[in-house]
């Protein structure tokens, strides 16, 4: 799924000014925001630096210091460690409430941070308007994909908000327990990897063939993205374009009875299975008061 709404006149915060802060933030001025409507927060001059200078976008050392823009946000998108959540969160807090008023209403709040629940997120953040989102990798690029969650009942205006953020940087979906971020997690956060280090494993047996290893890398990355792109513009399921390319008897036939014989797909799902449950783990490990 995608969205189209404008992000030309979206207010946003970053707390944390790290790898995928960098891509969100260039795929939304790659869709018309405005740098001076953004703003990053992080301790570390480098990442301030790369931001303002790659991006021309406002930077600050710390919540304090920027509590201005904070609390006059649309969205304020946490994008930190999960083991930095709780301090970031509080120092937040503490800027916004000493800049809003009784009848103000605190910015919307995206956590990116893997693990850290929704009630600890809205506890600790001091608002019941947040989402949790799991992007990916290939959001550096814009074609990555973002798991969503929601408190609660997002009023329409939330959630095209956070829809044309997460655009920015590729497509979303949206689920409707919590739980499930924990699998979108291991699905397509950790998903990359996965593929990364197939496309090594392919490479490698390529080598082992007796090609060189610019001509290994070149045929089985090509194949990789090809396959990919092939099953993004297709109708079939992988199921069916499996078996268009596999003639019982054949090369392709031979390579996927021994791979069916290992338990590959088997194999692959304890993988994400070990996933969900060290995001459900982290989840309790950092969710502690």
């Amino acid at each position: 799924m995608t969205s189209n709404n404008s992000s030309s006149s979206i207010r946003i915060a970053f707390i944390g000014g790290g790898n995928m802060a960098a891509a969100i933030i260039g795929g939304l001025i790659n869709h018309n925001a405005k740098p001076d409507n953004i703003l990053a927060i992080d301790p570390f001059p480098a990442s301030r630096d790369n931001l303002s200078n790659t991006y021309k976008v406002r930077v600050a050392t710390d919540c304090e210091s920027a509590s201005n823009f904070l609390a006059t946000a649309n969205l304020v998108i946490f994008a930190v460690k999960p083991q930095q959540f709780k301090e970031a969160a509080a120092q937040y807090k503490a800027a916004i409430s000493s800049q809003l008023n009784n009848n103000a209403v605190a910015p919307l709040v995206l956590s990116i941070a893997a693990g850290i629940r929704l009630e600890n997120i809205s506890k600790w953040v001091g608002s019941d308007r947040v989402v949790r989102a799991m992007p990916n990798t290939p959001a550096l690029i814009g074609q990555g994909v973002t798991g969503l969650c929601s408190a609660q009942t997002l009023a329409k205006e939330d959630r095209q908000l956070i829809e044309t953020a997460c655009s920015a940087i590729g497509k979303f979906v949206w689920v409707d327990k919590e739980s499930l971020i924990d699998s979108v997690t291991a699905v397509s956060g950790s998903g990359p990897a996965y593929v990364f280090a197939f496309l090594e494993a392919l490479q490698a047996a390529g080598e082992a063939q007796g090609l060189s290893t610019e001509q290994a890398k070149v045929l089985a990355l090509e194949t990789l993205v090809g396959s990919a792109a092939l099953a993004a513009n297709s109708s079939d399921s992988p199921t069916t374009l499996r078996e268009k390319v596999t003639s019982k008897g054949g090369t392709t036939f031979a390579a996927l009875e021994v791979l069916r014989e290992k338990s590959w797909g088997e194999t692959l799902k304890q993988a994400i299975d070990a996933a969900a449950k060290r995001g459900e783990e982290m989840g309790r490990e950092f969710g502690r008061d």
